[in-house]
């Protein structure tokens, strides 16, 4: 029987590619807009027809192969993590974690995630903002490989692990995002038990989405930093310096920018990649449940 934290990981990889490829638009204007410098107030709507203007409607799904590469990885290695630690604490039998063990779980899992899938989101932020320059008609969007080439010849195997420094800072934003969503889970699960209910997947995708809004409120600005080092934005010396320097030059906004699309697209795949994951994880658990017997 395959074990369990396995089965996890295959359905969240497979739960974040669902996700992704249905909010993957919203993913592509929040990186655009946290990068730029420029001080402008763009609805989403308003950005949308911008680049269906200029690139059409291709444009909007630049990077579109790494970024479902890329969540896939992300998930498919955070809740292999996860679930294995998770299990460490759920010994005895406990029913669920307590704030501190969902945040150690957080943390070990985040990191392990963070490594290993860093040059993944390069190439994702890369290709999302390649074509942004509207002064450059000759510069044409870039596939999955030609930017890895791309980025070997202009920077070389480092140039995969920009953005890593404030990367692992935002291992906090899932850290939040679990624990919120364990307590949540556990207080809900408790009270659903008294009157002899279980939890339905309308409330994990509304748990979900409410344990990811507190998540990237709190952490935005440094996905803002973020996005421009793995941009490749030279400007900038480190994680801190990228903070005052945007303070400095644009404002207390200027950590902000893009915020509106991220946190609905943050949301929406939170909501989606937890339904999802549940179901994908119930189903296969069956299937393999019955090959078993059979």
């Amino acid at each position: 029987m395959m074990d369990d934290s396995v089965i996890h990981a295959m359905a969240g990889a497979g739960g974040g590619v669902l996700a992704m490829t249905a909010t993957y638009p919203l993913v592509f204007l929040s990186t655009r807009a946290a990068v730029k410098t420029q001080n402008e107030n763009k609805s989403v709507y308003e950005a949308v027809l911008e680049v269906l203007e200029r690139e059409g409607i291709l444009g909007l799904y630049s990077g579109l192969s790494s970024s479902l590469l890329g969540i896939a990885v992300t998930n498919g290695v955070y809740y292999y993590f996860y679930e294995r630690s998770r299990s460490i604490f759920l010994t005895g039998g406990k029913k669920g974690l307590t704030t501190l063990e969902s945040i150690v779980t957080g943390l070990i899992a985040g990191s392990a995630t963070t490594v290993i899938s860093n040059p993944l989101w390069v190439i994702q932020t890369s290709q999302a903002v390649r074509t942004m320059d509207s002064s450059n008609a000759k510069i044409r969007r870039l596939g999955f490989f030609e930017t890895v080439q791309h980025i070997l010849a202009k920077f070389g195997m480092k140039g995969f692990f920009r953005g890593i420094g404030p990367a692992l800072v935002l291992v906090v934003n899932p850290v939040i995002q679990y624990s919120v969503f364990e307590q949540l889970k556990n207080f809900l699960a408790a009270r659903r038990r008294l009157r002899g209910r279980g939890l339905t997947d309308w409330d994990f995708f509304v748990l979900g989405a409410i344990s990811k809004l507190v998540a990237t409120s709190v952490t935005y600005p440094y996905i803002v930093v973020k996005a421009r080092l793995q941009a490749g934005t030279t400007k900038y010396r480190s994680s801190i310096n990228a903070l005052a320097t945007i303070l400095r030059e644009e404002g207390i906004e200027g950590l902000y920018k893009g915020m509106g699309s991220k946190l609905l697209q943050s949301v929406l795949t939170a909501a989606i990649l937890f339904a999802f994951q549940r179901r994908i994880f119930l189903l296969t658990k069956a299937a393999l449940t019955l090959r078993v017997k059979a």
